[in-house]
């Protein structure tokens, strides 16, 4: 039977060994269920401790997807079981996958993630907490839970709003598709090379001279990416996102009302903004207001308040926002006509939106209070 997620070892010369943790469901794109989210949680804890490994790869099986998201259909089903109410299901996953989010960005030792094909929504929540994270031509990396009546959590709240002028909202609100050269230069990605790469990379791997200084293997692995990234027969090319970025900055300037409308009467000829434009119109009006919400925290949480911040908006999405009708149209019925709560920005409540951004708890029984 196979396993949704696999653990080995790699030995190397030095003596010390890489940690490889395999997404393996490649069937749905990787995608994480609870039950992956725990088995990593468990073992990355483990090797974190093990003095004998230098540090950890993550990777996906296939060549489609490094990971798509995260598996909701569990959360979905216990939603509509439960209207109105949190649930247990949406609670547990949400908590359990952040703080495995957290743990990478915390994890000391060196985190390479090898970010090939589809990477989104919780596979870019693995990635971000990646100290590095290899980019190949192939990558295709987005935030597109305006689609499904969600915001772009999994620490969205913290690197977001640490790119380049408006393009953390400009993300969040059209679920654009970046390349690797948009992922680089928005810092998500710091390495790149060719999709063919990753068996020489290995191969390296296994001749550098690891320790037990945890600095000195940052630096290593490292020095190494960016040697073979020199001769990588692949090219990045060049990032939308970067030649367009004054572009964008005007059309995210303003309140919700203003870039509401700046994207409704947007007249391009450039197919991928028009695409863009296409799904932030067709999106949650929900989601809107709590991408909006999200970016004006700007860089003044941490990483560990943003978690605790998206905990309590996330389960509230799926007990009173539009999730269960989102999930409905995309991966139960398959319609891709999701019946929106409101069916336009300027229909949504105050009310609304206040309860969907007040935490069900407080900081003394937050789920995260340790985090």
């Amino acid at each position: 039977m196979n396993q949704d997620v696999i653990f080995q070892t790699l030995g190397t010369l030095s003596g010390k060994s890489i940690g490889v943790v395999t997404l393996n469901i490649e069937k749905a794109l990787n995608s994480l269920n609870l039950g992956m989210v725990q088995a990593m949680t468990k073992q990355l804890l483990a090797w974190q401790q093990d003095n004998d490994i230098a540090f950890v790869v993550l990777d996906g099986a296939g060549e489609k997807a490094f990971c798509a998201g995260g598996d909701v259909r569990a959360i979905y089903h216990a939603s509509r079981a439960n209207p109105q109410s949190m649930t247990q299901e949406a609670c547990d996953f949400f908590s359990e996958e952040y703080q495995l989010d957290y743990l990478l960005h915390q994890y000391g030792k060196p985190v390479l993630v090898w970010g090939d094909g589809i990477v989104m929504g919780g596979g870019l929540g693995l990635m971000a907490g990646g100290s590095h994270r290899v980019l190949t031509e192939r990558s295709r990396i987005a935030m597109p839970e305006i689609t499904i009546g969600l915001y772009p959590d999994v620490g969205g709240s913290y690197f977001l709003n640490r790119m380049p002028g408006k393009t953390g909202l400009f993300l969040g609100l059209t679920a654009y598709n970046m390349t690797a050269a948009d992922a680089h230069y928005v810092g998500l990605g710091n390495h790149f090379l060719s999709s063919d790469d990753k068996e020489p990379l290995f191969d390296a791997i296994a001749e550098v001279s690891w320790s037990d200084d945890v600095a000195l293997n940052h630096l290593q692995l490292s020095d190494l990416l960016n040697s073979m990234q020199e001769n990588a027969t692949a090219s990045m090319g060049d990032s939308l996102l970067a030649q367009y970025q004054v572009e964008i900055d005007q059309l995210m300037s303003g309140e919700i009302e203003e870039v509401h409308h700046q994207i409704s009467s947007l007249d391009t000829e450039l197919d991928w903004l028009k695409r863009a434009q296409k799904t932030a119109l067709a999106g949650s009006p929900l989601s809107w207001f709590l991408i909006f919400a999200q970016a004006s925290i700007g860089k003044d949480k941490t990483l560990a308040e943003c978690f605790k911040w998206e905990l309590g908006i996330s389960v509230n999405c799926c007990s009173y926002g539009d999730f269960c009708e989102g999930i409905r149209a995309l991966l139960i019925d398959k319609d891709r006509n999701p019946q929106w709560r409101f069916p336009h920005a300027s229909d949504v409540t105050p009310e609304a939106v206040t309860q969907l951004l007040t935490s069900p708890w407080n900081n003394d029984n937050h789920p995260l209070k340790d985090m």
